[in-house]
């Protein structure tokens, strides 16, 4: 499995539809969010995306970075935490994993459109 990022043009339907999946993804209790959680995820195989916000410290982008890199995991660095908090229906979130399959593979498929 090669390691994909997303690349997406701000203000799309495919901007709102992988915000929106993120949010039922909250909902339905597939995601880890916060450093901690989102780390556990990553080192127990569990997490298939990684979402790192655009505005997120240098280190803790590079330590993510690096953690998906050595993992192959896909990684997502387009929204800012504000963004990724309101979708997920709390204040700021920095790193979030996503550890269900098929949520990370719609997110994946929104913005990196065949």
């Amino acid at each position: 499995m090669s390691i994909r990022r997303c690349e997406m043009q701000a203000g799309t339907k495919m901007t709102n539809r992988f915000l929106s999946l993120l949010g039922i993804a909250q909902r339905a209790g597939k995601l880890a969010g916060g450093e901690d959680q989102a780390l556990q995820a990553i080192q127990k195989g569990k997490a298939h995306l990684v979402i790192v916000a655009s505005d997120a410290s240098p280190n803790t982008a590079k330590k993510f970075t690096d953690k998906c890199t050595y993992y192959r995991i896909q990684l997502c660095r387009e929204y800012d935490r504000a963004t990724l908090g309101r979708a997920t229906g709390r204040t700021e979130r920095v790193v979030i994993a996503v550890t269900d399959k098929g949520f990370a593979d719609a997110m994946m498929s929104s913005v990196n459109p065949k």
